[in-house]
């Protein structure tokens, strides 16, 4: 049975480890994105709630969030 050079089958080996490589390195950085967009999707889901808890205690305002200011928003009940 004939066989490839040796020189191409190197080449073809180290192009198949390069690919293993960058498949794991973009498993990785799927598993990453998804464990960010599940933090960010809880940050979204505490502040919803402290929203909430404002506007019981203040009612509807923009706040200032470098100061802690904040100003009632008209029409709004």
């Amino acid at each position: 049975m004939p066989q490839l050079e040796e020189n191409f089958l190197t080449e073809l080996r180290e192009q198949e480890a390069k690919k293993s490589a960058i498949l794991h390195d973009l498993g990785v950085l799927e598993t990453q994105k998804h464990n960010l967009l599940h933090a960010f999707a809880n940050v979204q889901e505490e502040q919803n709630k402290l929203k909430v808890e404002i506007e019981d205690k203040h009612g509807k305002i923009n706040v200032n969030l470098e100061d802690g200011s904040f100003e009632e928003i008209e029409g709004e009940e």
